[in-house]
């Protein structure tokens, strides 16, 4: 089957809202049109069908970490440094419910869920043309370039290229390796490969290496195979990265500060990690002297003069725009711990110990369906990574949007009678 044709089954389905939120990301939050379309459909299908989540399990999967990941920012509020932005940050996270239950009911059906991971490619698809298009003439539909690495289609005010990319790459090669078997794997892999590199973001380059090991697994199927697969790909990219380093200057001042970590001088860890050891430390003291419930979601910024060393460049060169200093602890486990505290770590890992126990339940073949967006995940999750902010109206948006497809990818109901499917389009 044409890829187009599952494209435009999903442009013309009740797929479309959902889908909306990845198309609309680089747009500032226009992305949140997408959101408000899913909760209008979200509350007419209750209205319709007040009964609708006693026949799907995949929407009481997701009602259960989503209450884990709002129940750490609800409990964090109560005594936030900054509670009209803890409490308005708690608020906000109720919009994730409907978003999800969309798409566990809007993706109810194999065909459907083909056709929104073929329609989420085309958007990388564009990402990634428009990103050559810059890496190449220093123009694109974001405008110019960053001073420092390539931004494409965000544009230079909004560094998101490089993370973005890699966590959404699994889409995109997915969608290759079905269009174009193994083939059309290796060149999606190298397409993505350079604007990864070139957007300049390290945490974008560790997720985008682990997405390729899970394709290489995948692939291979043996130990050996496997290690053929990913000698395969540390080639690839060592010409890649070669070919940049003597081509693009942003791309060889990124590798000159990452490569500053095995430098003799005291100071050149923190500045192969752009001053976040002070960060780290911050989000350490913050969560001893706040452990139980943190210092309130979207409440770093504010604490973190109290926390910063004398004459820290992230107060001083305000970096979130207010004076405040760091917005937040830049690595996941350090960011619930610092702002909900104990017990929102607590309830983060009940949130990944039952996803786990779902996804294990489930058969092989709900899980090589749900593939994708498990890498995107596990990508996205990855603890030994610096992260953006997961509580954060952007980043928090797009884990939100992927942990709505996971449970509505694991649970995909393989042969549904028409009538039975609330929000059906029959004619798609």
């Amino acid at each position: 089957m044409p890829a187009t044709r599952p494209i435009a089954a999903a442009l013309r389905s009740p797929l479309l809202p959902f889908w909306l939120v990845i198309a609309l990301l680089p747009v500032g939050r226009s992305s949140e049109v997408g959101t408000l379309l899913c909760l209008i459909g979200t509350v007419f299908l209750f209205a319709r069908h007040p009964r609708a989540l006693q026949g799907h399990a995949g929407a009481r999967l997701l009602l259960v970490l989503l209450a884990c990941y709002v129940g750490a920012a609800l409990l964090s509020s109560f005594d936030a440094v900054a509670p009209g932005k803890s409490w308005g940050t708690t608020a906000g996270l109720l919009r994730y419910v409907p978003l999800g239950l969309y798409a566990c009911f809007a993706v109810r059906r194999t065909d459907r869920l083909r056709a929104l991971f073929f329609a989420v490619a085309a958007v990388i698809a564009l990402w990634v043309v428009d990103a050559w298009m810059q890496a190449l003439t220093g123009f694109s539909l974001g405008g110019h370039a960053d001073a420092v690495r390539i931004s494409g289609i965000f544009g230079a005010d909004n560094l998101k290229l490089g993370p973005t990319l890699a966590v959404l790459a699994p889409f995109a090669l997915w969608a290759a390796r079905e269009r174009w078997g193994r083939a059309g794997l290796v060149l999606a892999f190298l397409l993505l490969l350079g604007p990864v590199l070139l957007a300049g973001s390290r945490a974008g380059w560790l997720c985008f290496g682990l997405v390729a090991l899970a394709f290489a697994w995948r692939e291979a199927g043996s130990g050996r195979r496997f290690a053929l697969w990913c000698g395969l790909g540390l080639v690839l990219v060592a010409l890649a990265g070669t070919l940049a380093w003597r081509t693009s200057w942003r791309f060889q001042d990124r590798m000159e500060r990452t490569l500053a970590l095995f430098a003799d001088e005291p100071q050149g860890l923190d500045e192969a990690l752009t001053g976040r050891p002070a960060i780290w430390r911050a989000s350490v003291g913050m969560a001893a002297d706040h452990p139980w419930n943190g210092v309130g979601v979207r409440g770093f910024r504010y604490a973190y003069p109290d926390y910063a060393p004398a004459n820290d460049h992230f107060v001083v060169e305000e970096a979130c725009g207010e004076g405040e200093g760091a917005c937040h602890a830049h690595q996941v486990v350090l960011e619930v711990l610092s702002e909900t505290g104990v017990t929102g770590l607590v309830l983060w890992l009940v949130a990944t110990l039952a996803g786990l126990r779902a996804w294990r339940r489930r058969g092989p073949a709900a899980r090589a369906r749900a593939f994708p967006v498990t890498v995107a995940l596990a990508a996205m999750l990855f603890p030994l990574n610096t992260h953006l902010a997961f509580y954060s109206a952007w980043w928090g948006l797009l884990f939100a949007w992927l942990l709505g497809l996971w449970c509505a990818a694991l649970h995909v109901e393989t042969d549904v009678v028409v009538e039975d499917v609330p929000m059906e389009d029959r004619d798609a």
